[in-house]
């Protein structure tokens, strides 16, 4: 069954209810926290990399509590060229959509930024 997201807020989001207070990776199997990228405010390819491969329908990517988070345009394509959905918006968004595509039994690939 995929994780659950019980609440977000600024700095913390609580999963299947344990709390974490640094970015997430959230996959169909579970959760990695501690999710660090090359530049804090930026999401580029080989931030990726090592989830390309895992199994999933879609991919939703949260921005942070106010959007500060730049996405690339290599990594929507990328996920595109491999036949993936792309949802990126402010991580308050993102945890609804991504509730909402895993209760509609999705296999949701997430990457949250929790501050900014």
């Amino acid at each position: 069954m995929a994780p659950r997201i019980d609440l977000y807020d600024f700095g913390v989001i609580i999963i299947d209810g344990k709390a974490y207070r640094s970015d997430v990776v959230i996959t169909p199997s579970g959760v990695k926290n501690n999710w660090w990228r090359l530049e804090g405010h930026r999401l580029q390819l080989p931030d990726v990399r090592d989830y390309l491969a895992e199994d999933y329908d879609v991919v939703v990517i949260g921005t942070g509590y106010e959007g500060f988070m730049r996405v690339d345009p290599e990594v929507v394509a990328e996920f595109r060229r491999r036949g993936k959905e792309v949802y990126v918006a402010r991580t308050t968004e993102a945890v609804e959509i991504y509730n909402r595509l895993a209760l509609e039994g999705k296999k949701v690939l997430a990457f949250l930024h929790l501050t900014c």
